[in-house]
């Protein structure tokens, strides 16, 4: 999953991309609005974590404007205003989520995770496909009731394609989510990524999951694509 961190502060910008990027996130960091706002429409991001005392746009701004212009990326935001009235406001302008500073990472992480689960079957905590069942909160694979282990990267792969089964994913969208905006769009990471979980995933006796349709990119389907 791609998150656009907006915050200035580079204390607190290092302790949330080092923490997310742990947890498997892509994590793009902005430092003032106009940038942010710039980016938020011209990239495809699944979560925005927002500081409201940023320069050139404050951020409750650049959220209405983004909101104008018909953005409904999930909008979490970071901010030490902490009174009442901050919080209304910000919920009020659009945020999806408002979190005070200082705070722990443990519950960033939840409120992101809880964001970034979207509507109907995906808000589900796991997900079966086929044999293959994931289980995000506790972030455990298994098929067959055998547990397969995943690296983070790995899982993140599989989360990506799983919550976007039955769509052919091109290599530069799974880029975009899984990977960041500094990836190498002519390596063969991807490649060797996905051979990586096809070994993990399926054996000779079981439908194969992860499809490649030439030209194009891959596809998480029990049927032939």
């Amino acid at each position: 999953m791609r998150i656009l961190l907006v915050e200035d502060d580079d204390v607190v910008a290092a302790l949330v991309v080092a923490g997310l990027a742990r947890e498997g996130f892509c994590i793009d960091r902005a430092v003032e609005g106009r940038d942010a706002f710039h980016r938020a429409l011209d990239e495809s991001y699944d979560l925005i974590i927002l500081d409201v005392v940023i320069p050139h746009i404050d951020g409750l701004e650049l959220l209405g404007r983004l909101r104008k212009e018909g953005s409904a990326v999930p909008v979490l935001i970071l901010s030490a205003k902490d009174s009442l009235q901050d919080r209304v406001r910000g919920l009020n302008c659009g945020a999806d989520d408002y979190l005070v500073k200082p705070f722990g990472f443990a519950e960033l992480l939840a409120r992101v995770r809880a964001l970034l689960r979207r509507p109907a079957e995906i808000a589900q905590s796991s997900l079966l496909v086929g044999q293959l069942e994931i289980d995000f909160a506790a972030r455990k694979v298994t098929r067959h009731g055998r547990v397969i282990s995943l690296t983070r990267k790995e899982f993140a792969l599989l989360e990506y394609l799983v919550r976007n089964r039955g769509i052919v994913l091109t290599r530069a969208m799974i880029a975009e989510h899984v990977w960041d905006q500094h990836f190498e769009s002519f390596s063969n990471t991807i490649d060797v990524y996905i051979r990586y979980l096809r070994e993990k995933l399926e054996d000779a006796s079981e439908p194969k999951l992860i499809q490649t349709v030439r030209g194009v990119g891959y596809v998480l389907s029990t049927e032939d694509p």
